[in-house]
């Protein structure tokens, strides 16, 4: 029979490279203490990179950028689907995403409906903030970060071409998710997303 290292290292190795896995993904080969023993023994190996307290990967190796490690984005989604929880980005992470601004963020802000905590990647932290349940029944991926984007450039500080490059990717966005998340806008916030319409 395999021991658990070995079943737990076909598991990470037959798998993509950069997958983010968790203890909790191979609770079938043993106990809890057993397996944390076994990704700590496979990260001192260099077998698999730990991204943060209870998070791994394998790498991926690139010959120009060296060791690819999954996005904090990646890493979040992944932490939602494994809560079950839904997630939005907020603030200077939305507006990097709508490529409103260069600079990536170093802190990463989400609302969700799961377990609000904060997790250090690297240099960067993830946070999950509590948020109501409306702020989360938006339909629409872009209109979604649209709402936040605009939220965090603000009423009376947002600009003519900041405006007018929300609107032009809105445009992108599926007309009846777009009219549905327009319903759970701020007023403001929602004569804008209408003139993408």
């Amino acid at each position: 029979m395999k021991s658990i290292d070995k079943q737990i290292f076909d598991k990470i190795k037959y798998s993509k490279m950069r997958t983010i896995y968790f203890p909790d993904d191979f609770s079938q080969f043993g106990s809890p203490g057993a397996i944390r023993l076994t990704l700590h023994r496979l990260v001192e190996k260099g077998e698999i990179e730990r991204v943060s307290q209870g998070i791994y990967t394998r790498p991926k190796q690139s010959k120009i950028l060296g060791k690819l490690m999954p996005t904090a984005e990646e890493i979040a989604k992944a932490i939602a689907r494994r809560d079950r929880a839904r997630i939005i980005p907020t603030g200077s992470y939305a507006l990097n995403a709508l490529g409103l601004s260069t600079q990536v963020p170093t802190k990463i802000v989400y609302l969700t409906d799961g377990t609000p905590r904060m997790i250090k990647v690297g240099k960067r932290t993830i946070t999950f903030k509590k948020t109501t349940p409306k702020s989360l029944k938006v339909k629409g991926e872009i209109s979604g970060l649209a709402i936040q984007a605009l939220k965090a450039l603000g009423k009376e500080r947002i600009t003519l071409e900041e405006e007018n490059k929300i609107i032009e990717i809105l445009k992108h966005e599926n007309k009846d998710k777009l009219k549905h998340d327009i319903k759970l806008s701020p007023e403001w916030v929602a004569k804008i997303l209408n003139k993408a319409l």
